[in-house]
C-alpha cells in the first residue's frame, strides 16, 4: 500500500473515525437540551451542554479531533432519556478555547474535574471514547473522589493498545488528511481555520508522544468500570481484555464493527448499534 494512503488511514483512526465507512450519518436533533455554556477552568473556557434529567450525571468525552456532535449526536438523545448528561468539548476542540500548552490526557482529566467542581457536582459517571476513553482512565486515577463509574470506549492505556504500525502514520501527516466531516463539524461551531489547524497539530503531537499509563495506576482504579471495544477497532480486543483484567471487577463488551460504530460516530456506517450500546451502558449504570 502506498505510504500516503497508509498515513491517511492511520490519521482517520486517530481522529476517532471509522476506516470503513460509506457516508457520514445525518445527525439527529439534540433532544432534551436543558442548558449550554462556558466554564472557566484552569485557564480555558470549557464549552459544555446539559441534557436530560437524573441524579448522578453522565459526562461524555469525545474523541480526538471531534466535537460533541461528531462523537455523540446519535447516542446522546437516547442516553439523555434516562440520565442527566453533561457533554463537554476538551481543550482546543470545538467551542472550547485553547491554552499556551500542549494537550495531554492528564490535563484534560484535571479540566473535567474542575468543570464538575464549577457545576457543583460531587460525583459523576464518565463515558469517554477513544482519546476521551484514555482521559476517562486518567480521571479515575487522578480524581477518584468525583467518579462514580467509568465507561471506556476504545481508549487505550499503552502504545501497544493500538493496531501495529499505528504510530508510524503520523510522520508528515497534514491537515488535508483530516476527514472532511470532522473539519466541517469544527468549522460549523468555530468558523476559524487557524483554530482548526491548531487543534490538528496539537492532536497529532499528543499522539506522537503518547506515553503508557503505568500498570500500577490502572490497577489502582477502584470504581466500577465497563470497557467497550469493537471487533475491528483501533484498540485490539486483546488490549481491551488486558485492560479489563487490570481494573478490579471491570466488565468487558466486544461489539461488532469498527472504531466508533457502537456510538454512531459521525462517519460510522449507519445502523442500530447506538441503541444496543445505550442499553448496555444503561444496564451498567443502573447496577
Amino acid at each position: 500500500m502506498h505510504r500516503s494512503i497508509i498515513k491517511h488511514v492511520l490519521f482517520v483512526f486517530v481522529l476517532s473515525v471509522s476506516a470503513v465507512t460509506s457516508k457520514a450519518q445525518k445527525a439527529k436533533p439534540m433532544e432534551n437540551l436543558k442548558a449550554s455554556g462556558y466554564a472557566p477552568v484552569n485557564g480555558i473556557n470549557m464549552y459544555h451542554e446539559i441534557h436530560g434529567e437524573g441524579t448522578i450525571p453522565l459526562v461524555l468525552l469525545h474523541g480526538g479531533g471531534a466535537t460533541i456532535e461528531v462523537t455523540y449526536a446519535q447516542i446522546l438523545p437516547i442516553l439523555s432519556k434516562s440520565n442527566k448528561v453533561i457533554a463537554v468539548e476538551l481543550q482546543a476542540h470545538g467551542r472550547t478555547s485553547d491554552r499556551n500548552a500542549s494537550e495531554s490526557f492528564e490535563q484534560d482529566a484535571d479540566d473535567v474535574a474542575a468543570l464538575l467542581k464549577y457545576l457543583k457536582i460531587d460525583k459523576a459517571n464518565i463515558l469517554g471514547f477513544s482519546n476521551g476513553g484514555t482521559t476517562t482512565l486518567q480521571i479515575a486515577i487522578r480524581h477518584p473522589e468525583v467518579v462514580n463509574k467509568i465507561i471506556d470506549v476504545a481508549g487505550a492505556y499503552q502504545r501497544e493498545g493500538f493496531f501495529p504500525g499505528f504510530f508510524d502514520g503520523f510522520e508528515g501527516v497534514t491537515i488535508d488528511m483530516m476527514p472532511t466531516p470532522l473539519k466541517t463539524a469544527f468549522l460549523k461551531v468555530t468558523p476559524d481555520n487557524d483554530k482548526l489547524l491548531n487543534m490538528f497539530h496539537k492532536d497529532v503531537e499528543r499522539m506522537k508522544n503518547f506515553k503508557d499509563i503505568p500498570d500500577e495506576s490502572i490497577r489502582g482504579i477502584k470504581v466500577p468500570a465497563l470497557i467497550i471495544t469493537g471487533s475491528q477497532d483501533v484498540m485490539p480486543v486483546e488490549h481491551a481484555v488486558k485492560l479489563s483484567h487490570m481494573i478490579p471487577g471491570a466488565q468487558l463488551a466486544v461489539l461488532p464493527g469498527t472504531h466508533g460504530a457502537c456510538l454512531g460516530e459521525v462517519t460510522a456506517k449507519p445502523g442500530k448499534q447506538p441503541e444496543a450500546t445505550a442499553i448496555l451502558v444503561q444496564e451498567f449504570l443502573d447496577e
